[in-house]
């Protein structure tokens, strides 16, 4: 009885100790903590359950045993006995139901928000925007390709960095509406207890309010394609003050860009600088699932050396590169592209792998594909 004593003991005082990668994090807001505590009072509960009914069916079994000349009770149906093991589980549910209910309530209200950003999760990247506020932009993995092939050393977080990570406040409220361009995604951050999935068509909400200015990273949790485990997210929490400052920045560049895009439409380009700048973006934003050379993966991506459609419909080419294709894993990169990077890859893609149709697409051709659409 002594030893179920002392395991009941450790079981209870161990897993309420500092944290460890054993343990689920708590977070840095206020439901993460809330979500820990019930996982806590569950775990203690759970715990206490199995050392109470495995504590007294080892004792009965040591000490009921044949060899100490111990005789079976005969006896059924004791109305007694069923009433109380069907009270006493009763009773605990009910008992875990109560703060597992408070908490997903609270989960799930995302009612008096402070500020609004739509994720729409597509392969394989994050689009992040700001309701009313004239911000967005897309979020992709920030991990050297010499690291990915091992070329390189791998760095402290590697697959979990981005080019833009997604900046919030600490001191508001923000609602998350998450949806998908393509296929199911899920939007996941440990430490704020946040977990979405993003389907295609629907918009699931969440939110959260964080404590702790930080970076934050998570990651896509729900197996997307080939490229699922390259698809990370990082939460840049930063004081009210600070955000509204980058807010400023954020959306003074914005219109700096778009400004700097109307005057980038009366450039001539040369066919050199448009195949270098085309090759790196095409590595950058085709190449995972056309491959480097151009060649595709049979039955999933289409090939783009040799492609008819390349080599014989320039217009057509445009158009799905702007727009993409309904039911295909080709998505639209209108707005994911300036006009520059558009004009440059399809440039590069109607010229490379032995294509050489000697086109030469420039930003101006671009935006009369869009104003023809």
């Amino acid at each position: 009885m002594k030893l179920i004593f002392l395991l009941l003991f450790l079981l209870i005082s161990l897993p309420m100790r500092a944290q460890t990668r054993f343990n689920m994090t708590e977070g840095v807001t206020d439901i993460s903590q809330e979500v820990y505590g019930l996982h806590m009072i569950i775990l203690i509960i759970c715990a206490v359950i199995g050392v109470v009914v495995f504590g007294v069916m080892f004792w009965a079994i040591i000490h009921h045993r044949k060899s100490k000349g111990a005789q079976a009770a005969q006896f059924h149906e004791s109305t007694k006995v069923e009433i109380i093991w069907t009270i006493i589980p009763f009773i605990i549910l009910i008992a875990m139901a109560i703060p597992a209910t408070r908490t997903l309530v609270a989960m799930e209200d995302a009612s008096e928000s402070d500020l609004t950003v739509q994720i729409t999760g597509s392969q394989w990247k994050w689009h992040y925007r700001y309701f009313d506020q004239g911000v967005e932009f897309y979020s992709r993995i920030g991990t050297l390709p010499e690291q990915i092939t091992g070329q390189v050393a791998k760095g402290e977080n590697y697959l979990l960095e981005v080019d833009y990570p997604l900046v919030l406040p600490t001191d508001r409220k923000v609602r998350f509406l998450i949806t998908s361009d393509d296929v199911i995604h899920s939007w996941w951050v440990p430490a704020f207890a946040v977990k979405k999935d993003a389907v295609p068509g629907f918009i699931n909400e969440s939110w959260t309010r964080i404590n702790d200015p930080g970076i934050y990273r998570g990651q896509c949790a729900e197996l997307c394609g080939k490229d699922h485990a390259f698809m990370p997210i990082v939460v840049d929490a930063r004081t009210g003050d600070e955000f509204d400052g980058w807010l400023v920045s954020a959306q003074e560049k914005q219109a700096q860009d778009k400004a700097d895009e109307q005057k980038l439409l009366a450039m001539e380009m040369s066919m050199d600088e448009l195949m270098q700048q085309g090759e790196q973006v095409y590595q950058r934003t085709c190449a995972a699932c056309h491959q480097a050379n151009g060649e595709g993966i049979s039955g999933a991506f289409p090939a783009l050396k040799d492609s008819e459609l390349i080599l014989t419909d320039k217009a057509a080419h445009l158009n799905i590169v702007l727009y993409g294709k309904t039911g295909t894993a080709m998505q639209s990169f209108n707005k994911q592209l300036s006009v520059q990077e558009l004009a440059a890859v399809i440039t590069y893609e109607r010229n490379a792998w032995g294509n050489d149709t000697k086109d030469v697409i420039q930003p101006s051709d671009i935006e009369q594909a869009r104003q023809g659409q």
